[in-house]
C-alpha cells in the first residue's frame, strides 16, 4: 500500500514525521492549557462561590 517514492523518499517521510510530530504537539499542548485554565477557573469559583 505503500507508494514508490524514489529518491524523495527520505524527504516525503521525514516530512509525514514532522507534520504528525507537530500535529502530536499541538494537541498535548492544547490539552494541557485546557486542563491548566480549568484548575484556575475550580479555584476562582470556589473563592467567589459559584452564583449559578
Amino acid at each position: 500500500m505503500m507508494p514508490d517514492l524514489g529518491r524523495y523518499a527520505t524527504e516525503v517521510l521525514s516530512a509525514y514525521a514532522g507534520s504528525l510530530a507537530l500535529l502530536i504537539l499541538v494537541v498535548v499542548v492544547s490539552i494541557w492549557q485546557a486542563r491548566r485554565v480549568q484548575r484556575r477557573l475550580n479555584s476562582v469559583e470556589e473563592r467567589r462561590g459559584k452564583s449559578t
